[in-house]
């Protein structure tokens, strides 16, 4: 077997991979933990628990304050005011714990290695996406400057949440490599970096919302374009409007709903002093580790098609222009639309070019 053979298998090993992580996924999401499956994290809640299971008087119900349970289920030990905060210990901030720590770690850091295995595997089997004809040196306007300010401006922000979540979540396995006292400050700095950003990655979604709405409304002929994959294997070129299908998925499923989960869960997470119990602070950890995943997983993809898959995206985004032939290629309703002058089918400026100098064409 030859190497590109060799690479050819590798992702569909590392999808097996993933399906057996998600079969030997143990059941440790349950609300409340029974004493025989605890992991206790501390000496108290194992004096606890070996007291509950040794006593022979009955609980007290649900509603009586007697019984400590503010949540059904989730068990408190100390009395439970307007706030949390004379809560001395919260049995079930150990389920969370196992849950954070174990499954969900183990769920996340494996979807996140396999993600990229697949789309180097994609690649070397159906390689990028390719334009016939040579390029024709006249550019097109694609994205004003306004555009691609917030464009980058969420991309940005959105990296240095990724990175900093991924060293909150994982970092502990560089301790090996940097020691105990470096991971304590990239682990501080990240965690001071993350909580900052997180904001002002909010504010850079709403603002992307708005800017892109009106191009990501779902028409038609993106049906054809769903059900041809996009031509993503077959090399077949699928009309397009100024976004295609797969593009506008990525706006309504990543920026807009994925966005969402991560704002609420974020702000939920970031700014503590506002009532929420931590149980919600619990449930919303949980949320985020999984939007977070998503989240992360789809931006793979995303790069991936607007970089390797697609050679000449990059540049529209970077610069603001396409050639004229890759605009007939991929987006071939909207280059016609800007051929024969449609209002408001481009940004303003638009329509060919003269050839570009800043941008020379190259031969695919």
């Amino acid at each position: 077997m030859t190497p590109i053979d060799l690479l050819r298998r590798l992702p569909f090993a590392a999808l097996l991979a993933l399906l057996c992580a998600l079969l030997l996924l143990p059941s440790a999401a349950r609300a409340e933990v029974p004493n025989k499956d605890a992991v206790p994290a501390y000496a108290e809640e194992q004096t606890i628990m070996q007291a509950e299971h040794d006593s022979v008087a009955r609980s007290p119900g649900w509603g009586s304050s007697a019984s400590g349970k503010v949540h059904v289920d989730r068990n408190f030990l100390g009395q439970y005011g307007a706030s949390e905060g004379n809560v001395i210990l919260q049995r079930g901030g150990n389920t969370w714990r196992v849950l954070r720590n174990g499954p969900m770690a183990t769920l996340s850091g494996t979807v996140l290695l396999v993600v990229p295995l697949l789309l180097f595997g994609f690649y070397l089997m159906a390689g990028p996406a390719r334009v016939e004809q040579r390029e024709s040196g006249r550019r097109i306007v694609r994205f004003t400057a306004w555009e691609r300010l917030v464009h980058w401006a969420t991309a940005i922000s959105f990296i240095l949440l990724a990175v900093t979540g991924l060293l909150i979540m994982f970092g502990k396995l560089l301790i090996p490599l940097v020691g105990a006292t470096a991971f304590s400050w990239l682990a501080i700095i990240s965690k001071y970096v993350h909580n900052f950003i997180g904001p002002l990655f909010i504010v850079c979604s709403v603002i992307m919302f708005f800017t892109f709405l009106r191009r990501n409304v779902f028409r038609r002929w993106d049906w054809t374009w769903i059900k041809q994959g996009g031509g993503l294997i077959s090399h077949k070129h699928i009309p397009a409007d100024y976004f295609n299908a797969g593009e506008k998925i990525w706006f309504w499923g990543g920026v807009v709903l994925l966005g969402l989960v991560m704002s609420v869960t974020g702000l939920i997470l970031d700014f503590v002093t506002v009532g929420q119990t931590r149980y919600v602070l619990q449930v919303a950890n949980i949320l985020h580790i999984v939007g977070a995943t998503l989240y992360i997983a789809a931006s793979l993809g995303h790069i991936y098609i607007g970089t390797l898959g697609t050679p000449g995206a990059y540049e529209g985004m970077r610069h603001g222009t396409v050639d004229e032939e890759w605009a007939r290629t991929h987006h071939e309703i909207w280059y016609q639309k800007v051929i024969d002058g449609t209002p408001g089918a481009a940004p303003p400026g638009s329509g060919p070019y003269g050839p570009d100098t800043t941008s020379p064409g190259r031969a695919h």
